[in-house]
């Protein structure tokens, strides 16, 4: 008789127990839903805390928290994109605005009857300086869409660097004159090969080089090195406009430093190139030192 009474108190403390816990257990599942409610109606932001331990109910809010996490983030880069598109929106519409109303300006000018021909001349030459920048302009913003969208080709192959970057130097032989400036330029003997889509490098220097021979106040430095994996392009020009700020926007679409100096710039040539080199696989990043700025590619070496 003692065992059978044993028995059944032993059974309902054990009920007792369980029963407890189902209640506590369920308790705490209303509360999460009630929490899981008010964060999704955006009545908080708290994520999930629990007041009864429970191990796999605590992964499960774990789970939950970091699910949370990551939806954060999704809307905060959302918004930050949101945002982005909305700037280079004005911005391009700014940029194309300027020239128009400037060649729409002059158009009239030109119809006027009593204009001498050096008049017609100047004003014909103002309007084609107009569009061609227009035109510049919208060749930029199209190529950096192109270069952006997911499915853009690259056709790599072995590149002898020494060759490619003495060949774009040649190039704006010209340019430096023109500016008065005198490149300093820095290429070993050594043979330095990369694997890497050669058009697209070569755009990556032309605009790294025609960044700092518009925006430079004196000498231009190119150096080719290399490191034990990795092969870089270093490209320097005094930048006494250029603050530790603007180096977080230096490659953002539109962004000048000199807001004023619009005929000099689409603003889009260093995002060309970053985005090149994301493609690429590679780095681009800018440094700023004892007013001098600094852009570094650098490429994984190819054999």
């Amino acid at each position: 008789m003692r065992k059978i009474i044993y028995i059944t108190v032993i059974s309902i403390i054990v009920a007792v127990f369980f029963l407890t816990r189902f209640y506590f257990l369920k308790r705490e599942i209303k509360r999460a839903r009630k929490q899981l409610h008010e964060l999704n109606n955006k009545i908080t932001d708290k994520k999930l805390d629990l007041a009864f331990f429970d191990k796999d109910l605590e992964q499960l809010s774990i789970e939950i928290n970091a699910q949370i996490d990551v939806k954060k983030q999704a809307n905060a880069e959302k918004r930050r994109k949101e945002n982005e598109l909305k700037q280079a929106i004005a911005n391009i519409s700014h940029d194309i605005r300027t020239p128009l109303t400037s060649i729409l300006g002059y158009i009239q000018f030109l119809e006027l009857d009593d204009l001498s021909q050096e008049e017609k001349s100047e004003y014909t030459a103002i309007v084609k300086s107009g569009a061609l920048r227009l035109k510049v302009l919208l060749e930029d913003f199209f190529e950096l869409s192109i270069i952006e969208s997911a499915d853009y080709p690259l056709k790599n192959e072995k590149i002898n660097m020494n060759n490619l970057v003495l060949e774009v130097l040649v190039g704006f032989y010209e340019q430096f004159n023109q500016e008065n400036l005198e490149p300093v330029i820095h290429i070993p003997e050594e043979a330095m090969s990369l694997i890497a889509d050669p058009s697209a490098v070569k755009r990556v220097i032309e605009n790294l080089v025609l960044n700092a021979i518009k925006h430079s106040n004196g000498n231009v430095v190119i150096r080719l090195k290399k490191s034990q994996s990795t092969i870089q392009v270093i490209i320097s020009n005094s930048a006494n406009e250029i603050s530790e700020h603007d180096l977080k926007y230096l490659f953002d679409r539109f962004y000048k430093v000199d807001k004023t100096r619009t005929r000099k710039s689409t603003g889009l040539g260093l995002s060309i190139a970053k985005s090149l080199m994301v493609k690429m696989g590679g780095d681009l990043h800018a440094e700023l030192q004892d007013n001098k700025l600094i852009m570094i590619c650098e490429w994984r070496k190819g054999y």
